[in-house]
């Protein structure tokens, strides 16, 4: 390789979120299993609490474990994997993984296709999804359990600019997962001693916790995509407040069928940075 190339990598990372991205909303779907219609949960248990300054992840755990309590600890370790291994992904999620890792060996051979999810929900429900052995690592919010098996208190709380540390981590290729603040030099590491260069790494996610990985990945040049429910990518940016560094590539339902929009933004993304991968080798004589 001579100095003027950039170092090379066969990696691809493809990062998601979980709720609202890849299945419906964890908390809203465990409330409904407890029959507690979420939506007069949110205005009456979490929004007060957010009125009152506190932090809208904080809050939403807080009234869950409260809720727990009041039903004599009905949210426990083993609830929350029941739910987990109950939860639907969204449609095409499950084949979604295949077809990417397909579509980029026809591109390039040499390509290897990781998967990693990075959320600010409960990365406990992920964990035991049907989805979850696709993924090379997951980050995430945890409870702490108390002597009867109930949720007592976040262990671990993901924030919404946390979230970039776990892509410089991923960036890295380091194992460790404690939070313990290293992962924030990674932005310093030479791009050789980088398993994977943001430049390879695919973002998806649907909302605000996402909107600090979208900018990180505009800035590095990798791809960042947005999905949606039910709206237009006008409603959408302006609800999140999206700026001109947060933009995404394309903005689409949460649909994973073959021919689905996301599912072409996928595969268009891999595809694309496999090209890229494959000039690269031609510059080293691979």
């Amino acid at each position: 390789m001579s100095l003027a190339t950039k170092p090379l990598s066969n990696y691809i990372a493809v990062v998601f979120d979980f709720d609202d991205t890849l299945v419906p909303d964890t908390v809203d779907n465990l409330l409904e299993s407890l029959s507690i219609d979420h939506q007069e949960f949110r205005q009456q248990q979490i929004q007060p609490l957010v009125n009152q300054g506190w932090d809208n992840i904080m809050a939403r755990f807080y009234a869950l474990i409260a809720e727990s309590k009041r039903q004599n600890h009905k949210i426990t370790q083993e609830y929350i994997a029941e739910f987990g291994r109950k939860l639907a992904p969204f449609k095409g999620v499950s084949e979604m993984f295949d077809r990417l890792r397909k579509s980029a060996k026809k591109i390039n051979p040499k390509v290897e296709i990781e998967f990693y999810l990075i959320t600010c929900g409960m990365v406990e429900v992920a964990r035991h999804n049907c989805i979850a052995s696709e993924f090379k690592a997951m980050w995430g919010c945890e409870f702490h359990y108390n002597e009867k098996g109930g949720i007592e208190f976040m262990k671990k709380l993901v924030t919404h600019t946390e979230k970039t540390r776990y892509l410089f981590q991923l960036a890295k290729g380091d194992d460790d997962h404690q939070n313990n603040g290293k992962s924030y030099v990674y932005r310093d590491l030479p791009q050789e001693e980088l398993r994977i260069p943001l430049s390879q790494v695919i973002y998806v996610g649907d909302g605000a916790s996402d909107i600090p990985c979208f900018s990180l990945l505009n800035e590095e040049r990798g791809v960042a995509i947005g999905v949606h429910k039910n709206s237009t990518a006008e409603a959408w940016s302006r609800e999140l407040g999206i700026s001109e560094s947060q933009r995404v590539v394309n903005l689409a339902p949460a649909e994973y069928e073959e021919n689905s929009e996301l599912m072409r933004s996928l595969t268009l993304a891999v595809e694309s940075m496999c090209k890229q991968i494959s000039l690269a080798q031609l510059s080293v004589g691979e």
